[in-house]
């Protein structure tokens, strides 16, 4: 356990962990039980992460929480005439939509860094960069657009990283397993999407 700096663990912290490869799991399969996995996954991480003094990764817990029960009712219910076989549809954006995603992400995460550079936080900029990307790709998913595991690879890099940095071990190595499932989850998607009817316009 200490060879992987799995020592100090809390209960919170492993419990969030195993929500969350659920929810990444059942993400991959499309499976709508992801949404309530990732709800008890966000809920135990926000503690843990405050405790950690990462805010801004603490204030995303609070979002994710939010998004699990969104995420649910567009799974569930949402994109009206657009649904395949009754399932939302696995869609992709154009160049134009990524370019405003990436720009705005940029602009926000320097603007909360700076603020969060006012506090004790560790590491606002990358806090900030990782927090606000985010925001973006969980909204990603919900919509299920396609690329969002592209996003989803370089953010959970950097939050690897980070986890490393407070000393959330057990998180560092979620991620480490986030980059190999977001890989899966790429092509399945992939397959699924390239397998679906066309959408009428």
């Amino acid at each position: 356990m200490d060879a992987l700096g799995l020592g100090q663990v809390s209960a919170a912290e492993a419990l969030g962990v195993l929500f969350a490869v659920a929810y990444l799991v059942l993400a991959v399969r499309q499976n709508i039980l992801c949404w309530p996995a990732a709800l008890i996954s966000s809920v135990l991480s926000v503690v843990v992460m405050f405790e950690a003094r990462l805010y801004s990764e603490s204030a995303l817990q609070v979002f994710y929480a939010g998004m699990a029960i969104y995420g649910w009712y567009q799974w569930r219910s949402g994109a009206g005439p657009s649904r395949v076989d009754g399932d939302l549809p696995i869609t992709t954006w154009p160049l134009r939509a990524h370019a405003l995603a990436i720009g705005g992400t940029v602009a926000a995460s320097a603007a909360l860094g700076w603020l969060m550079s006012r506090t004790s936080a560790a590491y606002p900029y990358l806090d900030a960069f990782v927090t606000v990307s985010s925001l973006i790709t969980t909204y990603m998913v919900a919509k299920k657009i396609l690329e969002n595991w592209i996003y989803w690879f370089v953010i959970d890099g950097l939050s690897a990283y980070l986890y490393v940095t407070r000393g959330l071990s057990l998180y560092a190595w979620l991620f480490v397993l986030y980059l190999v499932l977001i890989v899966i989850g790429f092509y399945r998607w992939r397959r699924d999407w390239r397998a679906q009817p066309a959408l009428a316009s």
